[in-house]
């Protein structure tokens, strides 16, 4: 209906022209000395109309056909692709009187331009009729449609990602709650522990038990060494994602490092451990603490993801121009889905489920830890694993001598 409308207003734009053009024609036959003299008297009255009723009562008629004609041209330069014909209309009985053409005009479908009159007392009048104007107006609702089809596509496009938008405030949402609960979870038990060696140790008759003493001392300890390593962590991952931590690299004794792990962990797990060492580099380039703490995290993984025993082999070679620790385990192994994502940070804790029906607890900061110290040295980590066989963790650091 818009197109319709659009074309027909162009239709009544061309006829005007194409009339006032074949009115100019027609004045070349008018009787000589004569002239129209004046001016439509008022705005309702066309100029068109005003020299068409002075021609006429001059003698003189305009061309039907030569309408006809300029019509044409005009309706091809306006790419208005149709057949037409232009007559002479009565504007009140709308009887037709003279027309340009032989040609059938449809019931329904035609395109008519206003009448146009030719006679001040409004009895005579031009109308230009398009009979298939189809090919113009599909033209027409084509562009429409596109441009209709790119405006829909833009909003589609705006809905879509106002979704994911939504969608990904969900996730983080969804991610701070579990890692709440896993924060609190795992902060829960140790401060129990603490808080209950305390109520021990506040016992007088404890004075009489050194032995017992000496061991909730111990367990008061260890459970605060706890909870101020998952403080630092915390803070030394924001430290290291803004890039405010500093690397104090040097080198390190690789051996004692694992040695001292080794020990460490051997002594204070409720499981069977057994490391197995291959060092055949013993010394890389890189702070000491933090690459510590690293492999310190990658063991204890080892451990709390293992079966009844514990095999844990760690190893190192040169691979130029790196230095590779390689830490593997007998252990639960990672499935293959889940492999991409375990160094994001809060993974673990998006699997906070598994914690509440009994299955290992973390916050999901302890591979994220590892694999930002390990881009803080400019290296790399990689871990191959398969579900129920092992996993093993591929550290790669710059060789010393790149360092030197």
């Amino acid at each position: 209906m818009l197109i319709g409308n659009e074309i027909n207003k162009e239709c009544s734009s061309i006829l005007n022209r194409a009339t006032l053009r074949g009115i100019d024609l027609a004045s070349k036959n008018m009787p000589e000395g004569a002239e129209i003299v004046g001016s439509p008297s008022n705005d309702s009255i066309a100029l068109v109309t005003f020299l068409c009723d002075g021609l006429w009562k001059l003698g003189v008629q305009f061309s039907i056909s030569e309408i006809d004609s300029i019509a044409g041209v005009l309706l091809k330069n306006a790419n208005i692709d149709s057949d037409y014909l232009v007559y002479t209309v009565n504007p009140k009985t709308k009887a037709i009187s003279e027309s340009s053409k032989d040609l059938a005009i449809p019931r329904f479908g035609a395109i008519k331009s206003e009448i146009i009159p030719t006679r001040l007392d409004l009895s005579q009048g031009v109308q230009l009729v398009l009979s298939n104007p189809y090919n113009t107006i599909f033209e027409r609702m084509g562009l429409l449609m596109i441009a209709t089809a790119l405006m829909m596509a833009f909003v589609v496009g705006c809905i879509i990602y106002q979704i994911n938008i939504v969608v990904r405030m969900k996730r983080i949402f969804q991610v701070r709650e579990d890692f709440s609960y896993a924060m609190i979870h795992d902060m829960k038990t140790p401060l129990s522990t603490i808080m209950m060696s305390l109520g021990f140790l506040h016992n007088p008759k404890i004075e009489e038990k050194p032995e017992l003493k000496s061991k909730y001392f111990k367990i008061a300890e260890s459970e605060t060494d706890h909870l101020l390593s998952l403080t630092n962590k915390v803070l030394t991952l924001s430290k290291l994602e803004n890039h405010k931590l500093e690397m104090n690299k040097k080198k390190v004794s690789l051996t004692l490092m694992i040695e001292k792990l080794s020990e460490k962990f051997v002594a204070k797990s409720t499981k069977p451990v057994h490391f197995t060492t291959n060092l055949q580099v013993e010394e890389v380039y890189a702070d000491e603490e933090y690459l510590e703490e690293a492999i310190s995290n990658l063991i204890d993984n080892a451990i709390k993801y293992s079966k009844e025993t514990v095999e844990i082999k760690v190893s190192s070679l040169n691979e130029s121009p790196y230095t590779i620790i390689k830490v593997y385990d007998e252990g639960l192994g990672i499935p293959e889905k889940d492999q991409r994502a375990i160094f994001n940070k809060y993974e673990r804790s998006a699997a906070a489920k598994r914690s509440r029906k009994g299955g290992a607890t973390g916050f999901g900061l302890g591979l994220n830890f590892v694999y930002q110290v390990v881009e803080a040295h400019e290296g790399r980590i990689f871990v191959n694993s398969i579900e129920g066989e092992f996993s093993e963790f591929f550290i790669y650091l710059p060789q010393i001598i790149n360092k030197l």
